[in-house]
């Protein structure tokens, strides 16, 4: 793991590229007030404004960003913070372990289902889209919610605290909490995107959004609830993790890691799940796992756990680049997190942002999705148990 110095090097040097030069806060006031996002397009750029429409073609371009319109001002704290070496010490936590669990973990996967899976995407793909300024995109969050709270209940888990971390945009990201029996322990976080996006018509378009994240989203489902059902108790505190607004710029997971640094909580280890139900017909299916603006050590762990607990291997990704997906959220504030993909690069899902990002297409399988979903539930016992 990260020693101290390395940690507060990372803050400073990855967050102070947003600030060079410090963009005043009367002017992301006046000028977020007109419409108008502030977004890192690049580690070695200042923040640059653009217009909603800007944004979008942005997107249609495949061109990844931060937008960090609503944390500039925390980014610039932390900066500060980690200058003067008063960030918490992600140093402190141990390196990760060797998969050791074998018999416990087994028990809990053989529970998990692909029919759990296709019932909850069902329900969230119904949904004309789940974009994050839509009156459905609300609706799914609230879903989401519901269904996270009603697992709880149907276990007796009246431990677990669910709730909406709301936003200054319609859509609330969501946070189910397992308490640990140390609270003092950092945590551990697995999170996904719940909105969806249609390129052609973004606000009311149609978007599925099946694999783009609705199989995350759903492999969290049920990763959450085999954990529940099996009687998890970890010592370290869990948080299962939905967030809003990804595909306009990481903005709900920002909000989450920023918040979450700026309140010294300390963070064990973070995996995101964006798309884990494709691979291209006739090429190897595999879990991908990005090389980059990632923790090395937890990518390492996550090697041994694919090796311990999937059917299928694991294989190194392209480069993901910057801020390709949530993960990068907590990368960027020094936290230590993993991305598995569902395909090396070039064999995924061609459907996303789109109608056609359903289930039924070729190339879809549900078998492959759920060994994601088991990975998830593996990470989150190896860790906190």
């Amino acid at each position: 793991m990260k020693s101290l110095l390395s940690t507060l090097l990372l803050l400073v040097t990855v967050l102070s590229v947003n600030a060079r030069p410090v963009v005043p806060l009367t002017e992301i006031k006046a000028k977020s007030a007109q419409g108008l996002r502030l977004l890192s397009l690049a580690e070695d750029a200042a923040p640059v404004w653009k217009t909603e429409s800007e944004v979008l073609e942005l997107i249609r371009g495949g061109t990844n960003f931060f937008d960090v319109t609503d944390t500039y001002e925390i980014e610039q704290k932390l900066v500060a913070n980690a200058a003067n070496a008063k960030v918490a010490a992600d140093a402190a936590i141990a390196a990760f372990p060797t998969p050791s669990n074998t018999a416990a973990v087994k028990a809990i996967l053989a529970t998990m289902t692909t029919s759990n899976m296709q019932t909850n995407l069902n329900a969230l793909t119904a949904f004309n889209n789940r974009y994050y300024t839509s009156t459905t995109g609300v609706q799914a969050s609230t879903w989401i919610l519901n269904k996270v709270k009603e697992i709880a209940s149907t276990y007796g888990r009246s431990d677990i605290e669910a709730s909406l971390f709301t936003h200054s945009w319609a859509q609330s990201s969501i946070i189910a909490r397992i308490p640990g029996s140390d609270p003092s322990l950092p945590r551990v976080l697995l999170g996904a995107h719940m909105d969806s996006i249609n390129l052609s018509n973004p606000s009311s378009g149609r978007a599925p959004g099946a694999d783009d994240d609705g199989t995350g989203t759903v492999n969290l489902i049920e990763a959450y609830r085999a954990l529940l059902q099996s009687g998890f108790k970890p010592k370290n505190t869990v948080e299962f993790q939905w967030y809003s607004a990804e595909e306009v710029g990481l903005r709900g997971s920002q909000a989450i890691a920023t918040s979450y640094k700026n309140s010294g909580v300390q963070i064990k280890a973070h995996y995101q799940i964006d798309m884990t139900g494709y691979y291209k017909p006739g090429t190897a299916e595999v879990m991908a796992l990005a090389p980059d603006y990632i923790d090395s050590s937890l990518n390492e762990f996550m090697k041994l756990l694919i090796t311990a607990y999937a059917r299928i291997p694991w294989a190194m990704d392209k480069a993901c680049g910057y801020a390709c997906s949530d993960h990068a959220s907590f990368y960027k504030v020094g936290y230590p997190t993993t991305y598995p993909f569902e395909a090396v690069t070039g064999n995924d899902n061609p459907y996303i942002h789109s109608a056609s990002d359903t289930s039924s297409v070729s190339g879809f399988s549900w078998t492959h999705s759920l060994e994601f979903a088991k990975i998830a539930a593996a990470f989150a016992y190896e860790l906190a148990i």
